[in-house]
């Protein structure tokens, strides 16, 4: 596969890990929402993970937890534009808009980020594959059931893997007829979501049925429930050793790229892990 440039920095699949840092601007967010929803809280936090050496900031502003509230189009450009225009003035790290709707993610692409993070998989807003088309930018697609409010009911699957194999190489196949190259659609399984914690494992276990898809490999193991239930800890912030513990397994199967929330102790964990099995 071809590697990436994104604003100077290339991304050359298979010969690290590259790490995600998560930049929500929610008061909502399952484990950091309402720490960074205000402007300086949020430029604070994106100088936190850059100094911790991530390479990428994931900024949103929709929380996609279960049960969250479905805010209006206005109030997630509100609270995401700034913050991208803002961090687009002090840095040229590649960023990354994580929402479902085109408006948010043309306007965000317009604003100064690179790359579209749709937990969806560009099916919740149909114009979302076509944006990314026009603007050349890469997009992660991720498998998802549901809305935030229904995805935990709807965990029944007849054969797991598969299924979630077929949806991503479906989306996919979308994405490159409409002229974006495989080194830009990024596949991510989706830890969580419409998953129970025993079929968060089974993915786990199984990475390499989608690595084996042929396209970058994006994970989210950070914080999740299913560590939380494993360890007996009901608080996500104290889930770090755990999610070093998941990326350490995604690192050892070849994911290209890890989003976690705590940026400077996962690249540590990614720069080790990736000395022991890349």
């Amino acid at each position: 596969m071809k590697s990436l440039e994104i604003r100077g920095q290339s991304f050359d699949w298979g010969r690290r890990t590259y790490v995600m840092g998560i930049l929500n601007a929610t008061p909502d967010s399952f484990s950091d929402g309402g720490q960074f929803n205000a402007l300086p809280n949020a430029l604070a936090q994106a100088r936190n993970l850059m100094s911790g050496g991530v390479d990428i900031l994931d900024v949103g502003g929709q929380s996609t937890r279960p049960g969250a509230e479905i805010i209006s189009l206005e109030e997630e450009l509100n609270r995401v534009i700034p913050l991208i225009e803002a961090l687009r003035q002090e840095t040229e790290i590649p960023l990354s808009i994580d929402t479902t709707r085109s408006a948010v993610a043309e306007a965000a692409l317009r604003a100064g980020a690179d790359i579209i993070n749709d937990v969806s998989g560009a099916t919740e807003d149909p114009a979302m594959a076509q944006i990314a088309a026009q603007y050349q930018a890469p997009i992660c697609l991720m498998h998802r059931r549901g809305t935030p409010a229904t995805m935990q009911t709807l965990t029944d699957y007849g054969d797991l893997v598969g299924e979630i194999q077929e949806f991503l190489t479906a989306q996919a196949a979308l994405l490159q007829s409409l002229g974006l190259a495989p080194e830009k659609i990024w596949l991510d399984p989706g830890l969580g979501f419409a998953k129970t914690a025993e079929q968060s494992l089974t993915l786990m276990r199984e990475l390499g049925a989608f690595k084996s898809l042929g396209f970058p490999l994006l994970l989210g193991p950070s914080r999740k429930s299913f560590i939380g239930q494993i360890l007996g800890e009901s608080d996500p912030q104290k889930r770090v050793w755990g999610t070093a513990a998941v990326c350490c397994r995604a690192v050892a199967d070849g994911v290209d790229i890890l989003r976690v929330h705590d940026g400077a102790e996962m690249v540590q964990v990614c720069r080790l892990a990736d000395a022991l099995w890349r």
